[in-house]
């Protein structure tokens, strides 16, 4: 079931901590330069950028002139409180009960520059009784009422008409929503994985728990304010636009958290959340699979361990419970499988696997035939359930498979080619899905397309990819295991390439299931160049981009285009492709120019092979 929207903001932000002054509190005048608003420029946070105290904003100050108002409001509305009771002070008071703070969050790269138009602007001087103060910025991205982040770049204005009220001046139009610079978002807000299962039609009853699979959808919620509650309510609104046509909810589209009942965790590490609005009919397999969806969300949040769910309606009667155990069975991750080894092509084109050891990792030669395709092969994947392998020639014409053993296997099968060759051109990377599909792009300049090889075998179908526009074709992709998401790097005119993502949908033709890939956004808009890109989570991705005008950097992001604060990534010199898996806790692989790279603890990177080359997790 899905939502088209989802609950506005009940939380808010604001700004100075206790004790400290404020110094855009003060008097100042009407007219001069440009000035810089910028609430993070405090000294009150740790090194994680979290506030050490709890922050409060500081009313308006008595005789405050117009742009100190301004700059009074922007900071009281970085703050801890929940209904920006001391924002609202700086309005006039017919405004404060109009304005809507939670309309929308805009994020500035810093603070608001504000200025007051000239005197020979009539709305200006006008008559001593109303002033306007103009706020500009670098927007970097927008968050909606519905909590989803979008990656918005762009320059940012607004106008601000004061009001004298009793001789003070006071707000009396402004646009509903927040203005805060990205270090204050950063402090304020913290991303939350909200759970909805894929809708893979027919085609998941081709796999063991294909009905199942959890999807993360990724929201921002106050660290402070009720983060745990404002989850729980924007879960049950239903998944964001973009993913809700492929995905759905268990829970009913009626279904709300009651009024007077808080969701709550207990010491035993339960959760219970009362609903308003569920059946009394509703079947006890669809109430498991919704406390399923809550547990993992709320897993994702909680500052405790949380190990059961419990639903409960509005007069405390149980509907159902799912335990942590339970959960497993209504999961993300079903379809990612648990080969957790990473693999490269080694100096002699030959496949191999990364062992750890206890003081170095080995390598251990694969079994099968793969890597004695015609004149060896440049790029590899590995079934998700490690009973085959991928992996395009060295020419990118040719698409092989083959069993990762030596029994009754005849050599690799040619599955795909292409009508061109080269460094450039010719098949991508291929990557397999959780459903055992396998995904390759043909960067033919005649005719590029995205290919499908459903259970990885038979004749490849090529699958529309909508909003795709002329000269663009895509370079390199990765299928997360859900069979819902899929990143590719598309190829731009400039000859860069650029990072988007793409939702897989199905529907029922004539002649079975019908693909496309619709969709389509941007996910590192700050970066001008994307050399390589690997799912590294539900929600993340970690990729090789180059931003304008500086380096190339090896770098997480989440689905929703927002970057991840932490864990940061070592630098490493010359990087050309990287290797992640979907469980957070292995480490990531890189290719450079010296070879295979892993990255030992976090914290080191160390060569693994020597001229090594295309490293790979299964996927």
């Amino acid at each position: 079931m899905r939502s088209e929207r989802r609950p506005r903001w009940r939380a808010a932000a604001g700004c100075a901590a206790v004790g400290l002054v404020l110094s855009g509190c003060a008097s100042m005048p009407s007219s001069g330069p440009v000035q810089r608003v910028d609430a993070s420029e405090r000294a009150d946070s740790d090194g994680e950028g979290e506030p050490q105290v709890r922050v409060y904003g500081v009313p308006p100050a008595e005789g405050a002139l117009p742009q100190a108002i301004v700059r009074g409001f922007l900071e009281a509305i970085t703050s801890d409180e929940v209904n920006f009771e001391t924002a609202r002070e700086y309005l006039t008071p017919r405004r404060r009960g109009e304005w809507d703070p939670f309309a929308s969050t805009t994020i500035l790269s810093s603070g608001a520059d504000l200025r007051i138009p000239g005197a020979d602007d009539p709305a200006a001087s006008g008559d001593g009784q109303t002033m306007r103060v103009e706020l500009t910025g670098s927007r970097l991205a927008t968050v909606d009422e519905a909590h989803v982040y979008s990656p918005e770049a762009g320059e940012y204005q607004a106008t601000f008409l004061l009001r004298r009220v009793d001789d003070q001046w006071r707000i009396d139009a402004l646009p509903d929503g927040l203005v805060i610079g990205e270090a204050d978002f950063r402090r304020i807000y913290r991303s939350v994985n909200t759970f909805y299962y894929a809708e893979l039609g027919p085609e998941g009853r081709r796999v063991e728990h294909g009905e199942d699979v959890l999807v993360a959808d990724p929201v921002y919620v106050r660290r402070r304010i009720d983060p745990v509650g404002e989850s729980v309510r924007t879960l049950l609104e239903g998944p964001s636009e973009w993913l809700s046509p492929a995905v759905a909810s268990a829970f009913p589209a009626s279904a709300g958290v009651a009024e007077d009942r808080a969701p709550a965790i207990d010491e035993s590490g339960g959760i219970s959340v009362w609903l308003t609005g569920v059946p009394s009919d509703w079947p006890g397999e669809r109430c498991e699979r919704m406390a399923a969806q809550l547990l993992h969300t709320v897993r994702d949040v909680a500052s405790v361990d949380v190990t059961e769910a419990r639903l409960l309606d509005d007069d405390g009667t149980p509907l159902c419970e799912e335990t942590e155990a339970g959960a497993r069975e209504h999961a993300p991750g079903l379809l990612a499988g648990e080969l957790n080894r990473p693999y490269f092509l080694d100096e002699d084109g030959d496949l191999v696997q990364v062992v750890e050891g206890e003081e170095q990792p080995s390598l251990r030669p694969v079994p099968g035939t793969l890597d004695e395709a015609e004149g060896g092969l440049r790029a590899v994947a590995i079934r998700r359930d490690g009973e085959q392998a991928a992996g395009v020639s060295a020419d990118g014409s040719t698409l092989y498979v083959a069993p990762l053993s030596n029994e009754d296997d005849t050599g690799p099968e040619v599955l795909a080619t292409s009508a061109t060759g080269g460094e450039h051109a010719g098949l991508s990377a291929p990557s397999w899905d959780g459903l055992g599909d396998l995904w390759v792009a043909d960067r033919d300049p005649a005719g590029p397309g995205l290919l499908r090889l459903a259970d990885g075998r038979g004749t490849p179908t090529e699958v529309p990819v909508e909003g795709l526009r002329d000269g663009q074709r895509i370079e390199a992709l990765r299928a997360a295991s859900d069979g819902v998401r899929i990143a590719m790097l598309i190829g731009e005119a400039d000859g860069g390439a650029r990072l988007h993502l793409g939702r897989i949908e199905r529907a029922e033709g004539a002649e079975g299931t019908e693909l496309s890939v619709t969709g389509l956004r941007p996910v590192t808009p700050r970066l001008e160049d994307v050399a390589a890109v690997s799912w590294a989570g539900g929600s993340r991705l970690v990729v090789v981009g180059r931003p304008a005008d500086g380096v190339e950097q090896l770098m997480y992001v989440r689905s929703d285009g927002s970057t991840v604060n932490t864990p940061t990534v070592p630098g490493l010199n010359d990087v050309t492709g990287v290797a992640a898996a979907e469980n957070e806790d292995l480490p990531l692989l890189a290719e450079t120019l010296d070879g295979v790279a892993w990255l030992q603890d976090r914290s080191q990177w160390k060569v693994v092979g020597s001229r090594g080359s295309a490293p790979v997790y299964a996927g």
